[in-house]
């Protein structure tokens, strides 16, 4: 039986099916994922990394992290000390973020392995077009959260599930590196178990913020 990697729930059935991978649902904390035995290599997932063109001056790619970006600086004093979760070759909200006054350290598995900053804790960690790469998301997600302080933000962009119709036309899915779908029930599930306050920015841009 494959666990829910999030929740670790056996109670999961195919939500899907295409010519590369099977993906299921849980229905207990309603994430949709890829089976272990679909996961690429470390090396092929480095490779599909490798071909990501995330620049920090690209004007498109700038506008797009915007609308995480300026909605969380409304949240935040100047001078806050946040972290760039799964950053990538172009830490671009790294750059955002100082230019507006925030302290921001990078942190990659592949690209900037510091994992020193790990153990510190800071006033926001973001993390774009991250989540759906976790291959043990509870893990990784319990990773961030140590490293909210209490009062804190983490603030994500996912692109969401929305039907089950809608997912098998879905092009977000066709990314191999793509194994972990959250929805907003999802989201509201993981909220819950961090006693967390989640908004909504946008419909894939949303913050969790932690307790004082």
């Amino acid at each position: 039986m494959n666990k829910c990697p999030l929740c670790f729930s056996s109670s999961n059935v195919v939500f899907h099916r295409d010519s590369r991978r099977h993906y299921r649902r849980c229905f207990n904390c309603w994430l949709v994922f890829v089976p272990e035995m679909f996961h690429l290599s470390h090396a092929d997932e480095r490779a599909e990394y490798d071909k990501h063109e995330n620049d920090p001056l690209d004007a498109g790619y700038v506008n797009f992290l915007s609308r995480l970006v300026t909605p969380l600086q409304a949240h935040l004093q100047k001078g806050a000390r946040g972290l760039d979760f799964g950053c990538g070759p172009g830490p671009a909200v790294g750059s955002m973020m100082r230019t507006s006054g925030f302290n921001v350290k990078n942190y990659d598995p592949i690209y900037a392995n510091n994992p020193l900053f790990l153990n510190e804790q800071f006033d926001f960690v973001i993390a774009t077009e991250v989540i759906e790469h976790f291959r043990h998301p509870a893990l990784s997600l319990a990773q961030v959260w140590q490293c909210v302080k209490p009062g804190g933000h983490f603030a994500a962009m996912s692109k969401l599930v929305m039907s089950q119709q809608a997912f098998a036309n879905w092009h977000y899915k066709n990314d191999p590196t793509h194994i972990a779908f959250f929805s907003r029930e999802t989201l509201q599930w993981v909220a819950s178990r961090w006693h967390a306050t989640l908004v909504f920015f946008a419909a894939d841009a949303f913050v969790f913020i932690k307790g004082s």
